[in-house]
């Protein structure tokens, strides 16, 4: 069974929702939740992700917001949070691993710190057994690649082209994804510009999806109700985890 990794902006619109979302799309073919730490500059994200990053921000997010929702979430959906290292880094990594470890939150993807950066931490990740999710992209070299996925766990993020979520670029990636299982028995998803549409071809040869503006698309739609975007939100989930699985 090939898995979904669903993303959503922790506390957009407001913490209770993102609590119903995430259970909602735990229950409807979800297989890992990343949660969102909203920021001011998501370099890596495309428009509609760094649009709801900003409205989460204007409506008032606080750290503690993605603590509370994750006490709620993580117990009942495998749960990582996603978010730029300045945000995770202001909280003391030291306090911050452990305390992710007791919330239940089983890994962080931090895309803007380098293999070499994220090596400092590779005691205390081990530590509180918390996975420091691996990024590899096109352009890596194919040694690069191998050092990459080394030491990877829980799943490889494969950026499926270079530049910013949420854009639908075709491309074959079949050699890229064969260049990375040479080299790791680690689960490979496949993350960017991933949605109902591009699933299916995507995933061929990979092992999941990591799918995020199609949801926050829909979260973005203010002509739709809290319930109405959970339900969206939830048959995308549903369709999805079937186009990768048939």
């Amino acid at each position: 069974m090939k898995k979904l990794v669903a993303y959503i902006t922790s506390g957009y619109p407001e913490k209770s929702f993102s609590v119903d979302l995430a259970l909602s799309l735990g229950e409807n073919g979800v297989d890992t939740l990343e949660l969102g730490v909203p920021f001011s500059d998501p370099v890596a994200d495309g428009p509609a992700i760094e649009d709801a990053n900003h409205k989460a921000l204007e409506l008032g997010f606080k750290f503690k917001d993605l603590l509370e929702i994750s006490k709620v979430v993580a117990p009942k959906v495998d749960t990582l949070w996603m978010g730029y290292f300045n945000s995770f880094y202001q909280q003391d990594m030291h306090k911050l691993l452990p305390l992710a470890k007791k919330l239940g939150v089983n890994g962080l993807i931090i895309p803007d710190v380098p293999h070499e950066e994220a090596k400092f931490y590779k005691e205390l990740f081990a530590a509180n057994a918390i996975a420091n999710i691996s990024f590899v992209a096109p352009t890596d070299s194919e040694k690069r690649i191998e050092e990459l996925v080394s030491d990877a766990q829980k799943f490889i993020y494969m950026v499926a082209y270079t530049g910013i979520t949420g854009a639908g670029v075709a491309e074959n990636l079949q050699p890229f994804l064969a260049s990375i299982k040479k080299y790791t028995q680690t689960p490979v998803y496949v993350g960017f510009g991933v949605n109902e549409k591009t699933a299916k071809e995507k995933v061929k040869g990979a092992d999941g999806v990591i799918v995020g503006s199609a949801f926050i698309n829909i979260l973005l739609n203010e002509k739709l109700s809290p319930s109405q975007k959970i339900a969206q939100c939830s048959e995308l989930a549903r369709v999805i985890k079937s186009e990768i699985n048939s």
